[in-house]
């Protein structure tokens, strides 16, 4: 039987996925980057470990019999300390310092080619739990009005846009102009700083979209929303949330599409 490995970064994601990897009936091997801990805040027998020493780490994997792992949750590139180095991941340093200078897609792509090179295959988290990934359509009781169309359009240009650069998978529009594009700290900031900026002269209204990069290795690092993503589009006063189907998870979409309804916004799946 496959065992799998679940490597966690930050944010609620990661429980889910945990939780579903149980219901194989072989409990996974829960682990996580040293920095971005989420499940060994409230479980023992996380394995931790450092990219410094990513070697030792996937020979670990492999004692364990994992044959198969899932990324799940918010990580950044860490600082590599030199002085943590064991000798057998010293011999990757050159491949491993190229792949983070190509950014962030470049240095996902280079851990799965690692990871594959230890006999471990690497999926996505919407292949362990395929209900996250919305279907086409409109998700709530509210519809986006035709401003609303043109900025969804106009916002989803930006992101082809920003993601052939390796920028970020989501911006806000409002009457065709870019209120605000995420950047490394992510969504809730972004919602925030907008939020604070309301009162000057910004256009009422507006849209936030989501979709993942163009190139993007869906594997690894898809998008994802919750229910703190529809409240902060509300404080940041859109309209609505758009997002790419197939493309970007939603946390609970249930409880999402009863809070938008609840707030008079509109939730949109667009294909």
């Amino acid at each position: 039987m496959t065992r799998t490995a679940l490597i966690a970064g930050r944010g609620d994601l990661p429980e889910l996925v945990a939780a579903r990897l149980a219901l194989e009936g072989l409990p996974p091997v829960l682990a996580e980057l040293e920095g971005f801990e989420s499940l060994s805040l409230a479980r023992e027998g996380v394995e931790r470990f450092r990219l410094e020493r990513l070697v030792p780490f996937l020979d670990r994997l492999v004692d364990l019999g994992v044959t198969r792992a899932v990324f799940a949750g918010g990580v950044h590139r860490p600082r590599l300390d030199p002085a943590l180095l064991d000798p057998a991941t010293m011999q990757l340093l050159p491949r491993i310092m190229a792949a983070m200078g190509q950014g962030d897609d470049g240095a996902l792509r280079e851990v799965i080619a690692l990871m594959g090179e230890w006999g471990i295959d690497v999926v996505g988290v919407q292949d362990i739990c395929p209900e996250l990934l919305p279907a086409p359509g409109q998700l709530g009781a509210h519809a986006p009005k035709a401003q609303d169309r043109k900025d969804i359009a106009r916002g989803f240009e930006i992101l082809h846009a920003m993601g052939a650069a390796d920028v970020g998978q989501g911006c806000c529009v409002a009457r065709g102009q870019c209120l605000a594009i995420e950047a490394l700290p992510g969504t809730d900031v972004m919602l925030s700083h907008l939020a604070s900026l309301r009162g000057s002269a910004l256009p009422e209204g507006g849209v936030f979209c989501k979709a993942p990069k163009p190139e993007q290795d869906r594997r690894i690092d898809l998008p994802a929303l919750g229910v703190a993503t529809v409240d902060g589009a509300h404080k940041a006063g859109l309209r609505g949330i758009a997002v790419r189907a197939g493309g970007v998870l939603m946390l609970d979409a249930p409880a999402m599409i009863a809070r938008a309804d609840e707030l008079g916004l509109f939730l949109l799946a667009e294909p």
